[in-house]
């Protein structure tokens, strides 16, 4: 990394370090974690920074940068010791449950091992979102000021974002596993629904990648659904279909046999016959993209609990001449007579 300096941002090298002591605060004790963390600190103080070679700040911004790496280090490392606790709880009270004969007690054991796991996840999750939001805070400041550091602290409020959305992502599906979340289905037309997807990605460079296919000179067509997470659903979809294929995104609806079908459909690489079964499963990533692929593998899971959730689905099928299309269905609806007249 240091013969690599010159093309190397302070902001890699921090997330390398960050790795290492997720590595080392998972698999030893606490101690070492922090440990970890300060040789990481002053490692990115000594190598990244200007002046190299030296443990002298220079600007009071890459002061911030080297308190907020310590922050994330050692709130992720006393995240993970709790984690680890907790896991081990939680074996400990499996293995004294596996001795017990009867099947009715086995299977009350496995239930509430994954209430325990739920538990976990949910408060994880939401402890986190309090550095995230600070170090966001922090970033934005610094790059409100114009300064040198303002192109590192962009990456850096960038990179929160990305967190912060993997971690909304881990709470819901913790909620949704809970039955936390409640459905207000009602009346709505697959043209709002379409349109307030479509403005999701409004600014976003791949937005025009999207293509809409709808006949607006037929009757409206409606369906019964929760227009909030209707539009979570469409949105988790084509964002994965944007990150699968450099090339156009269509989106279409129809109507028939009871139901309001959209189908996103893109010209990526596909999904193995092997993994098919295995692509909505939370925290799956697929064979083959690369370690950074911007998502933690819960997209598609949350999007078809939140459809089954209210009486829809969401299903994979191999896009003819190449690609895949995911559909989602809802239950379609009748407008009445006064509203179609309107």
């Amino acid at each position: 990394m240091r013969e690599a300096r010159p093309n190397l941002e302070q902001a890699h090298a921090s997330f390398v370090y960050i790795l290492l002591v997720l590595g080392a605060a998972a698999s030893g004790e606490q101690w070492l974690g922090i440990l970890v963390a300060v040789l990481g600190f002053l490692a990115i103080n000594y190598f990244f920074q200007p002046p190299f070679d030296t443990l002298t700040v220079g600007e009071p911004s890459d002061l911030l940068a080297l308190v907020a790496f310590l922050s994330t280090a050692l709130v992720a490392n006393t995240l993970l010791a709790r984690a680890r606790t907790e896991a081990e709880r939680a074996r400990k009270h499996a293995e004294e449950i596996e001795t017990l004969s009867q099947e009715v007690r086995h299977a009350e054991a496995l239930r509430e091992a994954s209430r325990l796991k739920d538990i976990l996840m949910a408060s994880v999750s939401h402890d986190l979102r309090t550095p995230l939001t600070a170090i966001r805070a922090i970033a934005q400041d610094i790059a409100a000021d114009g300064s040198d550091a303002t192109a590192r602290a962009e990456i850096i409020v960038g990179q929160a974002d990305r967190l912060g959305k993997m971690v909304a992502d881990v709470l819901d599906l913790s909620r949704l596993k809970a039955g936390a979340f409640t459905m207000h289905a009602e009346v709505n037309t697959a043209e709002d629904l379409l349109g307030a997807t479509v403005r999701q990605f409004s600014g976003v460079p791949d937005a025009r990648r999207i293509e809409t296919i709808i006949d607006y000179s037929q009757p409206a067509l409606v369906g019964t659904f929760d227009f909030v997470q209707s539009l979570r659903v469409m949105t988790n979809l084509v964002d994965n279909a944007l990150r699968c294929s450099h090339d156009a995104v269509t989106i279409s609806v129809t109507q028939m046999n009871g139901s309001l079908s959209f189908q996103i459909a893109d010209r990526g690489p596909g999904v193995l016959v092997t993994e098919r079964d295995r692509i909505f499963d939370a925290f799956y990533r697929p064979v083959g993209p690369a370690a950074d692929a911007g998502a933690a593998g819960l997209g598609l899971s949350i999007a078809r609990q939140l459809a089954e959730a209210q009486g829809g689905s969401v299903r994979y099928s191999v896009r003819p001449g190449g690609g895949s299309i995911f559909t989602f269905e809802l239950p379609s609806a009748m407008l009445e007579p006064e509203e179609t007249s309107e």
